[in-house]
């Protein structure tokens, strides 16, 4: 069986790549003052928490011997003070680093989409869509615990490590020296799972992204599979990607929970040896306020490694999505603004492509040196079979695509070096998927422009003889549809696009089989309205119900990437060419039927 694109796993990087971190850091670095605050406040708080053990060292070997109750008040009073200190630093940092954390995710995700709306459509066609769409929530949700606490937290840490080294010099060396025997050990385990853990890690992205790549399409897919009853077949894969995912998560989970482990038990030896150690010292240097303050630091100095250990966790699984997000971030669009590209006048209408060849991918020729004219206010239907290269003509017009050769003008302008915006909105396209965004019927219309008035909206829907369908709604154009308009016909969802395209009052209007799916009382309807919406555009109809297009100025026979006729309805007939037959078989079949 052919292996979808759902479950093919996307390459990663072999190798931890410290450039891809320096570029998280990037975003971190506008709130750099106030994560500056954020690490004094946290110093501060360490401080406060470690002054603990000191003060009972101090409380055992003075204070109760000497039975002063003044001396221990004092000393829980310090003590106290310091935990009120210690929480409204922790309440400061709890508060300060979320909303730091969450605007760097907003951030990033909006540079995401931002981006993705100016890849080309090749970049949509080569993969699927599901795992473009965890990229922009799940990989970059992932990053959320990672900056909100992630790297404040590393910070702190490291000085509360410091710190508590110096506090333990200063209770005891020798017994410092011991607590610390355990680091060497540490750090071998570390370099020993870190490049398991980044397999793993790598491993469940790919997973991830499959499982949700099938999700997604199975989704959008979802009415063919009921039409075909194939529910069972899908909900086997559904299973198998499950499972596959499933494993690579225990997998993962096995692999990042070693060190913790690792860690708590070379923690819990080093304190061990120091209680040993400790206990036999005790009246040759070593008090017994010593070892219990001792004994308190030395579990906060664990407590800091322990969570160095888990931001290097987060750190690794946050590596493997930030590949991902990066990767699509440096996804150069290869339809844009060429260097010093100017903007496009208001355009009449004038169009001439000049020996243009395309192809979609190597070795598979879509158009071959094609060459016509079309003057301003000529309507020109483009016909033939089905992958002739009718649907790349106009893309190709409307830059969704680069050529290969050849050059595309209008009005004698090479729209190559015109700004993509300057060209797009002098343009009117309906393409043949239609799509209906969620919201009302008088947004959707209004897509086309936005600052068109609702009686503007209301007149494009008049032309195209749309006006009576939306009125028949619930509530008329104020009527909410659903994501890609579920909740209406075929032919409403045309009719609808029909008058978005028209609205925006193009120059130049393409039609991707416009009429394909209207049934023939409101085809005829919709021809008057064109009639007189067509006067003055240049106007490119794509279709294969030859009688829409009978009183285009002139029709272009599409085969095999080459215009083989071009002529009026009229004149094509007469050669009783390709079109002839195209047009007889039609109309004969109409007939029988």
């Amino acid at each position: 069986m052919a292996r979808n694109k759902y479950d093919i796993d996307e390459e990663l990087e072999a190798q931890f790549n410290w450039a891809q971190f320096k570029r998280l850091i990037g975003y971190i670095k506008p709130y750099g003052k106030t994560i500056g605050i954020t690490v004094v406040f946290m110093i501060v708080a360490s401080i406060a928490n470690l002054l603990g053990p000191y003060l009972t060292k101090i409380a055992i070997d003075d204070k109760i011997p000497q039975k002063d109750i003044n001396g221990l008040v004092l000393l829980a009073g310090i003590y106290l003070a310091a935990l009120f200190v210690n929480a409204v630093c922790l309440k400061y940092r709890i508060r300060s680093m979320t909303d730091i954390g969450q605007s760097v995710v907003a951030n990033i995700r909006s540079d995401l989409f931002e981006h993705l709306q100016k890849l080309p459509f090749s970049y949509y066609d080569s993969r699927p869509h599901g795992k473009i769409l965890v990229r922009v929530i799940n990989y970059v949700n992932s990053l959320s615990d990672l900056l909100s606490n992630g790297i404040i937290n590393l910070i702190t840490d490291l000085c509360s490590l410091v710190m508590i080294i110096v506090f333990m010099l200063i209770v005891d060396v020798k017994l410092t020296l011991i607590c610390m025997a355990g680091l060497p050990a540490l750090l071998l385990a570390v370099l020993a799972v870190k490049n398991a853990q980044r397999r793993a890690t790598q491993v469940l992205s790919r997973k991830q992204s499959n499982l949700n790549a099938y999700i997604h399409e199975s989704i959008c897919g979802i009415k063919v599979t009921q039409s075909f009853a194939r529910e069972a077949e899908n909900l086997k894969i559904f299973k198998d990607l499950c499972q596959i995912y499933r494993k690579a998560w225990m997998h993962f989970v096995r692999i990042v929970f070693l060190l913790w482990p690792i860690i708590d038990n070379i923690s819990v030896v080093t304190v061990s040896m120091v209680y040993v150690v400790g206990i036999s010292w005790i009246g040759q240097g070593v008090t017994v306020g010593v070892l219990v303050a001792f004994v308190g630091y030395i579990w906060r100095f664990w407590m800091p490694i322990m969570n160095i250990g888990n931001f290097y966790n987060n750190i690794i699984t946050a590596m493997a999505n930030l590949e991902r997000i990066f990767e699509t971030l440096d996804e150069k669009p290869n339809v844009t603004n060429l260097p010093g590209a100017y903007v496009m006048p208001e355009i009449k209408g004038d169009v001439a492509f000049s020996n243009v060849s395309f192809q979609y991918e190597e070795g598979d020729q879509v158009l071959n040196n094609v060459s016509f004219r079309v003057n301003q206010g000529e309507t020109v239907a483009l016909v033939g079979p089905t992958g002739a290269g009718k649907t790349t003509i106009i893309s190709l017009l409307s830059r969704f695509y680069n050529i290969e050769t050849g050059t595309i003008m209008i009005d004698g302008m090479d729209i190559s070096k015109a700004t993509l915006e300057s060209l797009r909105r002098q343009m009117g396209v309906m393409l043949q998927d239609t799509f209906i965004f969620s919201g009302t019927i008088m947004d959707n219309i209004r897509y086309g422009k936005l600052d068109a008035t609702d009686d503007q909206v209301i007149k494009s829907a008049k032309a195209v003889k749309a006006h009576e369908l939306i009125m028949g709604l619930k509530d008329g154009y104020y009527t909410q549809v659903n994501e890609r308009g579920s909740r209406l016909s075929v032919g409403q969802r045309q009719l609808i696009s029909f008058a978005r395209a028209l609205l925006a009052d193009p120059k130049i209007l393409i039609l991707d089989e416009a009429t394909s799916s209207i049934d023939s009382k409101t085809e005829l309807a919709l021809q008057e309205g064109l009639g007189r919406l067509l006067e003055g555009r240049t106007s490119f109809i794509i279709a294969h119900r030859l009688s829409t297009i009978k009183n285009a100025s002139r029709i272009m026979y599409i085969d095999s990437g080459r215009i083989i006729e071009e002529g009026t309805h009229t004149e094509l007939l007469l050669k009783k060419g390709a079109y002839w037959k195209l047009y007889t078989a039609q109309f004969s079949f109409l007939e029988v039927v």
